[in-house]
């Protein structure tokens, strides 16, 4: 399957990670020890700046009333109701910036598209932002739609999936993809360490990725990205059913992120990954670019350590967990145009990881 557009975009407004911290000390901390604790973590989250929905873009200094300071010991913010309000208001124009972006950077038009995937684990709401990509984006109303939910940071390969799927059945095919993700609308109240490392990691963002079959390349697209994906592949982590969930509670979405995923996939992934890499050909283990989702500087430190990368290997997802924080499923688009935007080609391999403790890869190959 070829990608042959890519677009992404992010919210207005913009919070750097001090002011993020400060932010959420108003918010969660009972005392100076806690305060100090929340410094301490955000400052080692690898994030220097995060963009939100719920940040005003029109003041000097960042501020957003959506989260009011608690009422009470027992006060967990804005109810669920609430922010999926304000995910439906927000989800589908950021999606369009994204889909608008891709169509742009393939030389296509909306009405070109014979497919739509949307893909998005932080909101729900019927018609969904599908609708709204329709509708702003002129595709026939005709188009055929998938919804690929709750799959967690590794969406947006299983929604590439579904799209390498598609052309492989009607090589004519012209699908859009389309992550959006408002993490930042499921911030947490609740001094739980797992909580406040999401608070201090997750951020807001789309990327519309536009698909063709391999032999159905386009003439009239920017000449920035051929991008070639396939195949796929997918391991539940063993021993692993705890340690990464995500289930919606009555003050948002409830993320369970424990302190040992970074060790099951230093001790997991070598076994899978490289035999995986070990049925793609002779030189299955020249990986000239990894995509690795940032979950966080732990797990990207594991990846590293596990399939024994040289530092500089990761430098650009560590470089998107810096300017965008994590984006969830939309993060790996911003990872792919960094890429093709600094020339990188060659073979290389995308890889995810979400709940289940599931982990998803894909490989790829980016020329100039």
């Amino acid at each position: 399957m070829n990608v042959v557009g890519l677009g992404t975009a992010v919210p207005p407004g913009t919070v750097d990670q001090q002011e993020a911290a400060e932010i959420s000390r108003v918010l969660v901390a009972k005392d100076r020890r806690q305060e100090r604790l929340l410094g301490m973590l955000f400052r080692r989250s690898g994030v220097e700046r995060r963009n939100s929905v719920v940040v005003r873009p029109d003041s000097e200094a960042p501020s957003q009333a959506f989260y009011p300071p608690p009422r009470d010991a027992d006060d967990g913010g804005p109810r669920t109701a609430a922010r999926m309000a304000l995910y439906e208001a927000e989800a589908g124009a950021l999606a369009v910036r994204a889909g608008r972006a891709g169509l742009a950077d393939a030389g296509l038009v909306g009405a070109d598209i014979t497919h739509l995937v949307t893909v998005s684990c932080t909101g729900f709401h019927a018609p969904g932002p599908e609708v709204t990509l329709i509708d702003d984006l002129g595709l026939s109303p005709e188009v055929a739609r998938v919804s690929v939910g709750f799959m967690g940071c590794h969406g947006a390969l299983n929604g590439l999936r579904v799209a390498d799927s598609i052309v492989r059945s009607e090589p004519a095919a012209r699908v859009m993809v389309c992550a959006v993700e408002l993490c930042s609308l499921h911030f947490s109240y609740q001094w739980d360490s797992e909580k406040l490392v999401a608070n201090a990691l997750f951020a807001d963002g789309a990327a519309a990725f536009l698909c063709t079959g391999t032999d159905a390349r386009l003439p009239g697209g920017s000449g920035q990205l051929t991008l070639d994906l396939g195949p796929f592949a997918s391991r539940l982590l063993p021993d692993s059913r705890d340690a990464m969930s995500w289930r919606i509670g009555d003050h948002g979405f409830e993320m369970t992120l424990s302190g040992d995923v970074p060790a099951l996939i230093e001790r997991h992934l070598p076994t899978w990954l490289g035999g995986w890499l070990a049925t793609q050909g002779p030189d299955h283990r020249r990986v000239d670019a990894w995509a690795v989702h940032p979950g966080g500087p732990r797990v990207l430190d594991a990846v590293q350590r596990s399939m024994n990368l040289e530092p500089s290997a990761l430098s650009v997802s560590r470089a998107v967990l810096a300017e965008h924080g994590n984006m969830s499923s939309a993060t790996i688009g911003f990872i792919l145009d960094r890429m093709r935007r600094e020339g990188q080609a060659g073979r290389g391999v995308a890889l995810g990881f979400g709940p289940g403790l599931m982990a998803e890869a894909v490989a790829f190959r980016l020329a100039r």
